[in-house]
């Protein structure tokens, strides 16, 4: 299970520390369509932070991410090599707003994703 952490600071959203193994899909900056496992860093309600992309990714395209049975697609509002690697982090913007887009309750901090049993009340 990954450690869970709630930042606040002058954000419009508070962001909760959070490493998800995604998959992502998209077309890097030489037009080339890709598709790569990555990870979240962090997440809001809106959006994400993830990393180990090795594609490099322009402003504003648009990738698919998923995570589990879900899929959500994200615009590309900034891109940043690491330095001294191939890897890219991206900070990503939701393309449309949904409750909960990652099975986590975001607004709180002891967050935990869902699970069949908390869904279903049974333990």
């Amino acid at each position: 299970m990954s450690t869970v952490k709630v930042k606040n600071n002058r954000r419009r959203q508070d962001r909760m520390q959070a490493v998800l193994p995604v998959r992502v899909r998209g077309t890097d900056a030489s037009g080339a369509s890709f598709e790569a496992l990555a990870h979240t860093l962090d997440l809001t309600a809106s959006g994400t932070r993830i990393g180990a992309v090795r594609h490099e990714v322009q402003t504003p395209a648009t990738l698919s991410i998923f995570y589990r049975q879900r899929r959500k697609d994200f615009t590309v509002v900034w891109s940043k090599l690491l330095a001294g690697t191939s890897e890219y982090q991206l900070g990503l913007q939701a393309v449309a707003q949904e409750k909960e887009p990652w099975g986590l309750q975001l607004s709180t901090s002891s967050a935990q994703p869902e699970t069949k049993s908390a869904r279903s009340g049974a333990n």
